[in-house]
């Protein structure tokens, strides 16, 4: 056949294969599987990330296994119930806090369990970005804010005319 490829095998004329296109790893046959290029549209796996194995030996129990999300989401869900007990700054700076040890943890253990869930850079750096954020944001909070960033003010101006009411 035109522009087919022959590839033999073995060594007799029956264990010949004509191969027509891309193959893959064989099956679990050991029969040469038709692959292709493009990526599937269903993932089937996918690597896990890394410092994404356990945060304890397989025979402890789940939570402490898993004791590096629990730390960070118990300290988010104590900020919230401050937030909700109308300490909302110190609540809102206890949130943008525990994401910022969830960068330190990140960081400093080598298997944190499920904070992991892209690559150590990009979970640092989002923690720390969104930890950074929710924190100077608390800060400059009104009323009677703890922080003002003078800069702010004269922005402010700029993009807030002087309307005159009258």
């Amino acid at each position: 056949m035109a522009g087919a490829a022959r590839s033999a095998v073995g060594g007799d004329e029956g264990d010949e294969i004509e191969v027509r296109d891309h193959i893959s790893v064989p099956d679990a046959d050991g029969k040469p599987a038709r692959g292709t290029r493009r990526f599937p549209m269903f993932t089937k796996d996918t690597a896990r990330p890394e410092g994404g194995g356990r945060a304890a030996p397989r025979e402890a129990p789940a939570p402490v296994r898993q004791w590096p999300i629990l730390a960070v989401l118990s300290t988010v869900g104590l900020g919230l119930l401050l937030t909700a007990l109308d300490a909302f700054r110190v609540g809102t700076i206890l949130i943008g806090v525990a994401l910022l040890a969830g960068a330190a943890l990140r960081w400093a253990v080598r298997d944190v369990g499920m904070l992991a869930v892209r690559s150590r850079f990009t979970d640092m750096a989002t923690y720390i970005f969104l930890g950074a954020a929710i924190v100077l944001l608390a800060l400059m909070a009104q009323p009677k804010p703890w922080l003002e960033i003078p800069f702010l003010k004269d922005t402010l101006h700029f993009t807030v005319g002087d309307e005159e009411t009258g």
